[in-house]
């Protein structure tokens, strides 16, 4: 799938798995075939106590972090080298388990984080998950301003915010994960933090680049009508670590797959 890293090099891969027990197979396959050091799963869709931890032990990821909750949501952060867990923020301010930070040895902070989808109306007053998702963006841009540390801020943030992050993007301007108050609160967030765009520092604009594809496509292949709503943003001081980005599309045709695919990004020591 991917090249070996150099030994001095530490792997970070994200993914929203949409259930990491219904997908047990094809993590597995991807920690085998990837070998990331460190992954970090959203929508886990599974509470802490019955969260499958051996599929990770078994392969030597034996530091875990998670954060779940039973039908949807929940996120963890598992690795095959230490970890310590640092905390969560309800951004939500609903109880719903949407973050986890840790930190690794090194120092660097690692925020994986799963962004609400916000419902299928781009107005706050006839769809209040619309406003709740504005809410959690902006509450996530206050924390970003203070932030003073060497961070990797990855997930689902479900939205896709440049032209060439989505298959069409006139017809998707009025569709949520697309329209342009939702960009300019990304944007907001990314500013905030002075976060640097790995998948766009490697993979310039305009060149397509997508990390989801519909359940409801046919063929997803043959539409291609994805959108980019995984990221992975660090701070200044580690994307000049930042050495290679994978984009990983053949995973969306595996097994019983995820409509997410991951991505991976190699740091130099």
């Amino acid at each position: 799938m991917i090249s070996a890293k150099p030994a001095d090099h530490i792997r970070i891969a994200t993914w929203n798995i949409n259930s990491v027990r219904a997908r047990a197979d094809i993590v597995g396959q991807f920690l085998d075939t990837a070998q990331p050091d460190v992954l970090c799963l959203q929508e886990i869709k599974v509470e802490n106590g019955l969260f499958p931890a051996e599929i990770f032990t078994a392969r030597g990821y034996t530091h875990l972090a998670v954060h779940g909750q039973r039908m949807h949501h929940g996120v963890a952060t598992v690795a095959r080298v230490p970890i310590a867990v640092v905390e969560s923020h309800d951004w939500q301010a609903n109880g719903e388990a949407r973050h986890i930070c840790v930190a690794l040895s090194d120092g660097t902070y690692i925020d994986n984080v799963y962004v609400p989808a916000g419902g299928d109306v781009a107005d706050r007053e006839a769809n209040p998950k619309f406003g709740q998702k504005l809410d959690f963006l902006e509450r996530m841009t206050r924390w970003s301003a203070q932030l003073q540390r060497p961070s990797i801020l990855t997930g689902d943030f479900n939205i896709a915010p440049l032209e060439c992050d989505v298959w069409n993007h006139k017809g998707l301007l009025d569709v949520v994960s697309h329209t342009p108050i939702e960009v300019a609160a990304l944007d907001a967030l990314q500013a905030a933090g002075n976060w640097v765009d790995l998948g766009r520092q490697f993979i310039p604009a305009p060149q397509r680049l997508y990390s989801w594809w519909s359940y409801r496509a046919k063929d997803w292949q043959a539409g291609d009508r994805g959108r980019r709503l995984d990221h992975m943003w660090a701070s200044e001081d580690v994307a000049n670590r930042a050495a290679a980005h994978h984009v990983l599309e053949p995973c969306r045709s595996w097994e019983k797959p995820s409509d997410h695919i991951p991505l991976l990004t190699d740091f130099r020591a």
